[in-house]
């Protein structure tokens, strides 16, 4: 069975053109002339490690629908850590073959649906993290091949731009506070890097668990985005020290969960600040440790990796679980995204790394699709 979808007239003839056609579709112009079938599509790659100037902007072919997947038209992308270092060859081992599409977090539309999947259908508007990594596509594209297990719904209350900057960190946070440190009224929890991607979703889901918030960050302006984010304290980390911001706020007890988002020799402060019997949670562990404070002080140390799920098949179902419940706090204001207010297309993709690689960002760093539907490049 042949599907038909409109395209606008005489353009629909040039091959950067870009209205979808997949096996068993046609293009068709308003007045109904078939066009034959487009196979290609534009997309960023990397052929080579390196600095931003490595992505290099080509056509691919558009990927063939797969049971158990869906066919996303790619609107917006964030960028997260471990894209920067996937990038810069950092971390080698879990890169996508070259030449490889980065990006894992994608807002978009559902364009095709695999055999076996019953939860979407075209038309629908999704977001997820779907890629990015070995063995799967990127969102660096027009459209993104996603195992349907990794997909949920977009929350109704927000842009494609915003639904693009969850994914991962909401994920991350979830599994982190929700699932690992199971998050409680009576807690006290002091959150690492609280107005960073993974932190500044960590302040709202230990709010919304009904905790008691202590942010930590570097400046006035920072602390008034935690607060904003509805954190009950703020500490400038560069002003006070761990000994003296437990002292001043648990009584030297010190706080039940530690949220960790910057990891490595940063886990010896969070030891230092969790209360004996405590928990740490982090997301950064590559490298070594003493782990006398952990031993002395009967701590429980979580390390939280999201990619799992992606590099190991397993389990997938879950991530989907989380975004939807990500989605309903949402659309219940329970849950915003926060994004740096500077904007990026795609084709300004190496600007955006550098500036998301630089530091100054406050938020998450958002690339949208510079095509509409039919639209041509020129």
């Amino acid at each position: 069975m042949q599907e038909f979808y409109p395209c606008g007239g005489a353009a629909s003839l040039r091959r950067t053109h870009f209205c979808l056609l997949l096996e068993d579709t046609v293009l068709v112009d308003s007045f109904g002339y078939s066009f034959g079938y487009l196979t290609t599509m534009k997309a960023i790659i990397i052929e080579q490690f390196g600095q931003p100037n490595v992505f290099q902007f080509v056509d691919r072919p558009v990927p063939q629908i797969l049971p158990d997947h869906i066919l996303i038209r790619v609107a917006a992308t964030s960028i997260n850590p471990v894209d920067i270092k996937i990038r810069e060859g950092v971390i080698a081992d879990i890169a996508p073959s070259f030449p490889a599409i980065l990006h894992g977090d994608v807002a978009g539309v559902v364009e095709a649906v695999g055999e076996g999947v019953s939860r979407f259908k075209v038309g629908d508007q999704v977001y997820g993290c779907a890629g990015g990594v070995k063995g799967t596509g990127g969102a660096l594209a027009e459209y993104i091949l996603a195992d349907a297990h990794l997909i949920a719904h977009k929350p109704q209350a927000l842009t494609m731009r915003e639904a693009a900057a969850l994914p991962l960190v909401s994920i991350t946070a979830w599994e982190g506070l929700i699932d690992r440190a199971r998050v409680r009224p009576e807690h006290k929890v002091l959150i690492y890097g609280s107005t960073g991607g993974v932190g500044q979703i960590g302040v709202q889901l230990a709010k919304w668990a009904g905790a008691t918030v202590y942010a930590l960050v570097s400046s006035q302006e920072k602390a008034a985005v935690a607060c904003g984010l509805g954190a009950d304290v703020t500490i400038n980390y560069r002003q006070t020290p761990v000994a003296e911001f437990v002292a001043e706020h648990t009584n030297g007890e010190g706080f039940d969960i530690v949220f960790d988002t910057v990891g490595n020799d940063n886990l010896q402060n969070a030891f230092q600040a969790a209360t004996l019997n405590g928990t740490v949670v982090s997301l950064v562990s590559l490298s070594q440790q003493d782990l006398t404070l952990l031993h002395a002080k009967g701590l429980t140390l979580h390390l939280v990796y999201m990619l799992l799920p992606m590099l190991s098949g397993l389990n997938r179902a879950y991530h989907a679980e989380i975004l939807a419940n990500i989605a309903r706090l949402v659309d219940q204001d329970q849950v915003r995204p926060l994004l740096d207010p500077r904007s990026f297309t795609f084709a300004e993709v190496a600007a955006a790394h550098a500036y998301a690689g630089s530091g100054a960002a406050v938020g998450k760093v958002v690339l949208e699709q510079f095509l509409g539907d039919c639209r041509s490049l020129q």
